[in-house]
């Protein structure tokens, strides 16, 4: 059964001086304000798109690295993964960065690296994504 997310943004003026809030409908968990800076200079207490598929890509991949590590017979007691999005004006996002430790018993750091390659490869969002040039770090600790 597919399933449909929805977030909406509400914006006013224009883009350098205006500002914007982003509601998560789906979910209800709030709307946080976003803003050209918080884009493109500091963050300043709003999010901005970067930073949103920043948390949509770290928790995807972790979805999907638990799922193939488990389905491998050696699933993983703690994953923790770090998605940097970079976003640079006038070209848009440059690239995607994935950082992920991970304690998965019985696992050596090749097979851990191996299944790290494979998720990113084959997470949904990854495969959303594939305008950008996606790296990744992989390391059990």
């Amino acid at each position: 059964m597919a399933t449909t997310r929805t977030a909406h943004t509400v914006w006013e003026g224009e883009l350098l001086t205006g500002n914007g809030t982003v509601t998560f409908d789906s979910s209800g968990i709030g709307s946080q304000p976003v803003s050209w800076p918080s884009r493109a200079e500091q963050a300043n207490g709003r999010t901005s798109p970067e930073e949103l598929i920043a948390a949509a890509h770290s928790s995807c991949f972790s979805m999907a690295l638990s799922h193939g590590l488990t389905g491998a017979g050696t699933p993983p007691t703690r994953l923790e993964t770090k998605a940097d999005v970079t976003f640079q004006p006038g070209e848009g996002i440059t690239g995607i960065h994935l950082t992920v430790r991970g304690e998965v018993p019985g696992l050596d750091e090749q097979a851990f690296v191996s299944a790290a390659e494979d998720a990113k490869k084959n997470c949904p969002v990854s495969q959303a994504l594939t305008g950008a040039p996606i790296t990744l770090t992989a390391e059990l600790v």
